[in-house]
């Protein structure tokens, strides 16, 4: 594991952050993101797709090459942005997710500032900023700083819009068996706390897509998207498919910490979905 203190409890504590200390980043925590994204381990997902993640610092949200980045309305004096560029295809988007959330946790542990953002945010800017090419693409970037010491009003305001405290109950998202019967947190066992983690992530528009079907045997755990009809449709990707790789980011690095062994595999299980939205995606195997 890549963190010294519990992950568990830094997924419990973590929040967006879209008001910055003007004060810039520290050249040892230049020199610690760059290494981290500088090195192949950290960029390749369960399945073995890779990602990319560039750093691009900015002052008076201009770039060194003098793009404005811009701050989006409600994005305040933020230092760098950390942009990912991946594939857009399904299991290169959730693997993103995946990479791009673990990333985020571990800034956070040593008190930088992130807010995951899909679709808020003029991809052609930073497009000319990285010059990808090819088949690549921009699912998602974060501005970074350290955290203004008090909330805006407009923070607070802006979580309230998109819900980022009210995450759905366990009866809304778990279940057990078949989408028919509800999964308690009793019967989850050594899994509750991973499937809570789940629950605890950030979404886009706090949608929380993630449906977990664990069967009876406790030995496997399904992990299903339920779509949002026309959601993010206009930015040209299934912008979903990023959280459902926080949903995995979060159960795997629980399990590693509680030394719960398991491996992820994609075999759909054929349980007999409630509506048209929910689509599988992969499982987890203890």
């Amino acid at each position: 594991m890549i963190f010294n203190k519990s992950v568990v409890e830094i997924m419990k504590g973590r929040q967006s952050v879209r008001t910055y200390e003007t004060e810039r980043l520290s050249e040892s925590h230049y020199k610690l993101i760059n290494e981290y994204i500088n090195k192949e381990d950290n960029l390749i997902g369960i399945f073995g797709r890779k990602s990319r993640i560039q750093l691009v610092p900015v002052t008076n949200n201009v770039t060194d090459k003098g793009i404005k980045l811009g701050t989006y309305g409600f994005i305040k004096n933020p230092q760098a942005y950390l942009v990912g560029i991946s594939e857009n295809n399904t299991y290169s988007l959730v693997e993103f997710g995946y990479i791009f959330q673990k990333l985020v946790l571990y800034l956070t542990e040593f008190g930088i500032g992130t807010c995951w953002m899909g679709g808020t945010f003029n991809r052609k800017s930073f497009e000319k900023e990285i010059n990808i090419g090819g088949t690549e693409f921009i699912p998602g970037v974060t501005p970074i700083g350290y955290s203004k010491g008090r909330q805006r009003m407009f923070d607070k305001a802006l979580r309230y819009v998109v819900k980022a405290d009210n995450k759905k109950s366990w009866d809304k998202l778990f279940y057990e068996g078949t989408f028919e019967k509800v999964l308690s947190k009793e019967k989850a066992l050594e899994l509750e706390t991973p499937i809570e983690m789940v629950r605890l992530g950030p979404s886009a528009s706090n949608k929380q897509p993630w449906r977990l079907v664990l069967l009876e045997d406790r030995k496997q755990c399904h992990f299903y998207i339920e779509h949002t009809p026309n959601y993010s449709s206009s930015f040209g990707y299934k912008m979903q498919l990023l959280d459902m790789g926080i949903a995995m980011c979060h159960f795997d690095l629980a399990c590693k910490e509680l030394n719960i062994e398991g491996n992820w595999y994609i075999e759909d299980p054929k349980i007999k979905s409630p509506n048209e939205q929910m689509e599988y995606l992969y499982t987890w195997k203890h």
